[in-house]
């Protein structure tokens, strides 16, 4: 499902016919609650942004703003620079994720499934822990490879082969940590896609080429779309990678500009007027995929037809399985690879032997003020979130799936709106609104939890309205005719039967939250950081050691977590056939 369908698209459910009973259904006031819940999740800190975009620091309406964006060095050379990056990292995603999502799908290349099992790991690599490695391997002075190269090469001490701190090096960081997500939509395209369709025009007389382009192509160009966009976005939004690769080499992209004009004294206003191009950008963006799919049909009849037609690539078959681990060792491994072995360094730039290798880094990291409260914090904001956001977006698919409420439409836009919505912006958007009356949240991990409740609301909502359209809703009719509520039809029938999904999301906002950078950088204080921006401080301060402890510390509870989740959403699932 593209990350861009609305309301009109998204909620194009299956009819029902709800159950009427003779009395008011009591569970429907708390559904409604979640309803109106949502409406001031979203709606109330884009408002606050929208009103400070348009107004100075006495609050009198003036456009001021947006006239100072017209100054080249505060927004139009971030912005061209961030739109480069983006439409750089966009394509080298699609170029490297293309070609290994047909080896794996479609061709007899060995170890298949491993190859899908590395691309996996990259997931639960936060990127700008990706970048932070990358500045350990291809800093021009101190970069691993450059000092490889120097040894071999026997070149001066400043010369070097690779420099990261460029515009190139953040559009390979980027890429590398972006590639998966075109990977995956790609792969999954070609392994649903009907095999007698390639058949039936190879039948006919179609060549390969011929096949590839009236009929493969078709079916895996939406899923190309949606990877090419979601590898813009990101990038075009992305707060820590660029922090730590472009702000030392002495640019701004538009994201580290709105981080920067909350340094003191903080101009909050301003922020906000150059927030809302990137939101513009960004709806854009998503309305023209919709556009664009939208002119033509890519829909299968039927489903997969039997065992894949593997295209047997003969002697290609090593060669092609070299240059696909190729890739994944420079993109995923490799990085890991270089966290470790500086975790075990007392300085980086040191070799690697045993009268080096120490484990000082670890007591050192721990005994950091904050670093335990730090993991504390991390801990409780991504299970909490993953808790609440999985729950939550079960009620509100309920709500659109069965049209329970009044407004479900609008719920379903409603749900599906942040999507458009970079977290920076969302930042902003929060700083203002919670900092203030009312809701003076600003300073606790109430506002993180929005936060990230809102971030990822709508790949979780999606999820399980995914879910809802293949459940028949004959079984909780059922349970509403013998007397039960919508609430409780609900969490005893629909929710086990759910029950896979409903982790699968949990996980997913889980690894989200423990990743965000873009959002957190601007809501948290010092008695309410979380390791990612700890991590990012550590990085100011250039103690690498302690962040390749930290980092690796952080992949390892994200695992450890979520196969925890999944194991527990399996117990008591009967083994089929029993």
């Amino acid at each position: 499902m593209s990350i861009s369908e609305s309301a009109d698209t998204s909620l194009s459910l299956t009819e029902t016919n709800p159950v009427r009973l003779g009395r008011f259904d009591l569970s429907l006031i708390p559904l409604g609650f979640a309803g109106l819940f949502l409406a001031f999740l979203v709606l109330l800190p884009l408002g606050w942004l929208l009103a400070f975009s348009v107004t100075d620091e006495t609050g009198a309406l003036s456009w001021a703003n947006f006239a100072e964006l017209g100054d080249p060095s505060l927004f139009l050379q971030p912005f061209i620079t961030t739109l480069g990056i983006a439409l750089g990292v966009a394509t080298l995603a699609c170029v490297v994720a293309v070609p290994l999502a047909w080896l794996v799908a479609r061709t007899d290349v060995p170890g298949r499934r491993t190859l899908r099992g590395l691309v996996m790991i990259s997931f639960i690599t936060p990127p700008f822990i990706g970048a932070v490695a990358w500045v350990l391997l291809a800093a021009p002075n101190s970069g691993l490879l450059n000092q490889y190269y120097r040894w071999i090469a026997g070149a001066g001490p400043f010369d070097h082969l690779f420099n990261i701190f460029t515009a190139e090096g953040i559009i390979f960081v980027m890429g590398s940590y972006a590639f998966p997500y075109v990977f995956v939509l790609t792969a999954n395209t070609l392994d649903r896609m009907p095999y007698d369709l390639e058949e039936a025009s190879a039948i006919l007389g179609g060549g390969r080429w011929h096949t590839f382009r009236r009929v493969t192509l078709p079916m895996v160009l939406p899923a190309l779309l949606a990877g090419f966009l979601i590898a813009f976005l990101q990038a075009m939004t992305q707060f820590g990678t660029p922090a730590i690769l472009a702000l030392p080499a002495g640019f701004h992209v538009l994201t580290t500009k709105i981080w920067s004009l909350f340094q003191f004294p903080p101009k909050s206003h301003l922020a906000a007027a150059c927030a809302m191009p990137l939101l513009l950008v960004t709806i854009l963006l998503l309305r023209g995929e919709k556009f664009l799919l939208g002119r033509r049909g890519y829909t299968m009849i039927g489903g997969k037809t039997g065992a894949p037609q593997l295209t047997r690539l003969g002697l290609w078959r090593w060669p092609a399985l070299l240059a696909a681990l190729f890739v994944l060792f420079a993109t995923v491994l490799l990085p890991n690879m270089v966290l470790i072995r500086a975790s075990m360094l007392r300085t980086v730039s040191d070799p690697w032997n045993l009268s080096t290798i120490t484990w000082s880094n670890v007591p050192l990291v721990f005994t950091l003020s904050h670093t335990v409260d730090t993991l504390r914090n991390t801990l409780i904001t991504g299970v909490t979130s993953a808790t609440l956001g999985a729950a939550f977006s079960v009620l509100i698919a309920y709500l659109t799936a069965r049209r329970a409420v009044p407004g479900h439409r609008f719920l379903g836009f409603l749900a599906t709106a942040p999507a458009a919505v970079p977290g920076i912006v969302l930042g902003v958007a929060l700083f203002i609104a919670y900092t203030r009356p009312p809701f003076q949240l600003y300073g606790t991990l109430w506002i993180l939890l929005l936060a990230f409740l809102t971030i990822e609301m709508p790949p979780a909502y999606q999820q399980m309205q995914a879910a809802f359209r293949g459940l028949n809703p004959e079984l909780e009719d059922a349970s509403r005719i013998l007397g039960a509520g919508r609430l409780k039809s609900l969490i005893s029938v629909v929710a086990p039967l759910l029950k896979s999904s409903v982790a699968a999301t949990w996980c997913f906002i889980f690894i989200g939250a423990i990743r965000e950078l873009s959002a957190t950088i601007l809501l948290t204080t010092s008695d309410t950081k979380l390791v990612s921006v700890l991590i990012y401080d550590l990085n100011e301060g250039g103690q690498l050691g302690g962040i390749a402890v930290l980092g690796l510390v952080l992949m390892a509870v994200t695992a450890v977590v979520v196969i925890a989740a999944n194991r527990l959403a399996n117990v008591g699932t009967m083994a089929p056939g029993r």
